[in-house]
């Protein structure tokens, strides 16, 4: 096991701390690295993917998981697999695609650990008709503050609590997780542009239903009539049969692009209000009115950004913000005055999208529950930024929405209740489970969770 004072940040690159990083190799150096983590307390990182602070640790532990990232069972015929939470979505795409099965959820990168996809309870494109990861996780193995290692079986109020619960319950060693089965590598595309915010969710809400995986990117800048302008993106996995002759050669195979790492140092400013309006009208133009039936790459589809390898310092060495919140059906009005209202003040953000949601899932502090989810990005160095994303999450409380906590690095801690109901029911599981608050971090401290 190896340990070292180091600088851990989110990869929004927005708060910086040090703490002691520890690579622990088995089990038994897991065990020991939360036995020995000193007052500050510890908590389990990933890939490092949490946009905000949530893996980090001010003067503690982080314990880098990613040492431990075998795979230990597959059942082929059963479709599931028994794995190391520290086993990235990449590597699990790269060992169950052959065999023709593919990861039940994904979000936007392939570049988390299964550990962290169930303590974040991430959720993609699907999540209107499959939910979250956690759903598709019949158990995990847990250690607790007090050095024991549970066996968590879902439905339990302990899997309930660490699904979404942001590594405070404990640290995931192993998970045995559902699969979804394909007959091939390729995803079946189909592409239409929206006028309109009022445009694109009548396409969503009707026709959603039909297609496995729904996505829409907005342009945020635009304003007047083409306020929330849209290209909407749907598919499912394709069927042997639809792809042409070459491709039924190999049909599972998994051949994700890449292109070269973003430079360590970007000017600051790069991605202003011109730059990002050029990119959002071009992006814009050069989408289809509309083509079905596109056959695409699953890292094509699912995970473009994946080919840029440190995509995050385009931002600068300021970093960004990454907000995502969520508002209920029949809320419609506070997502179209939130739009209107970036719209206005120029928030240029390229990576903007809109999702449905489906039925909530039991985690207490699982972040989807039925509504309209929108995600954008904001370089921090935008004038106001704080005051006006305060101003937004007061909104999205007032509507019963939430922020997503794998992504946030600014929420008052008095809008949590109000956006978590099962608040007090995790806080006081936390303290039956770990009186003397092992598993810390600075998200924790910040929010009082």
């Amino acid at each position: 096991m190896s340990a070292e004072t180091a600088s851990v940040t989110g990869w929004g690159r927005t708060a910086p701390t040090t703490a002691r990083l520890i690579r622990p190799r088995s089990y038994a150096e897991a065990v020991e690295a939360v036995r020995d983590c000193g007052e500050r307390g510890s908590i389990a990182r990933g890939l490092g993917r949490a946009y905000g602070d949530a893996a980090q640790n001010a003067g503690g532990s982080v314990i880098d998981m990613t040492g431990l990232d075998s795979v230990h069972a597959i059942d082929v015929s059963g479709g599931t697999v028994l794995c190391d939470a520290g086993v990235s979505l990449h590597r699990l795409t790269e060992v169950l695609l052959p065999l023709g099965w593919f990861v039940p959820v994904t979000p936007g990168t392939r570049q988390v650990t299964v550990g962290g996809a169930i303590g974040a309870d991430i959720h993609g494109k699907n999540h209107h008709v499959s939910g979250s990861f956690a759903r598709h996780v019949l158990s995990f193995e847990l250690l607790t503050g007090d050095g024991q290692i549970h066996t968590v079986a879902a439905g339990t109020p302990l899997f309930d609590a660490t699904a979404g619960g942001m590594g405070l319950t404990g640290m995931i060693l192993t998970a045995t997780v559902r699969l979804q089965p394909v007959e091939t590598s390729l995803v079946s595309v189909d592409t239409e542009r929206a006028r309109d915010l009022d445009d694109l969710m009548a396409r969503m809400t009707a026709g959603d239903h039909r297609y496995r995986y729904s996505v829409a990117w907005i342009d945020l800048l635009a304003r007047g009539a083409a306020t929330g302008r849209a290209v909407l993106t749907r598919g499912d996995h394709a069927p042997l049969d639809a792809l042409p002759p070459r491709a039924r050669r190999a049909p599972l195979a998994f051949r994700p692009g890449r292109f070269p790492a973003a430079p360590e140092f970007v000017p600051e400013g790069l991605l202003g209000r011109t730059t990002v309006g050029l990119f959002n009208e071009l992006w814009y133009r050069r989408a289809p009115r509309a083509r079905t039936g596109e056959l695409q790459r699953i890292s094509t589809f699912f995970h473009p950004l994946d080919g840029v390898p440190h995509w995050n310092r385009v931002y600068g060495r300021g970093g960004f913000v990454q907000y995502q919140f969520v508002v209920g059906y029949g809320h419609e009005e506070t997502l179209h005055r939130i739009v209107r209202r970036i719209a206005e003040r120029r928030c240029p953000s390229f990576l903007a999208v809109l999702k449905r949601f489906g039925r909530a899932d039991p985690g207490w502090l699982s972040f989807p529950v039925p509504g309209w989810t929108l995600a954008l990005d904001v370089p921090t160095g935008l004038p106001g930024l704080g005051g006006f994303l305060d101003e937004l999450d007061g909104e999205v409380a007032a509507a019963g929405g939430r922020v997503y906590l794998a992504k946030d690095s600014r929420l008052r801690p008095e809008l949590l209740a109000t956006m978590y109901p099962r608040l007090d029911d995790f806080r006081a599981l936390r303290a039956e489970l770990d009186p003397r608050g092992v598993f810390r971090s600075d998200l924790s401290r910040r929010l009082g969770l």
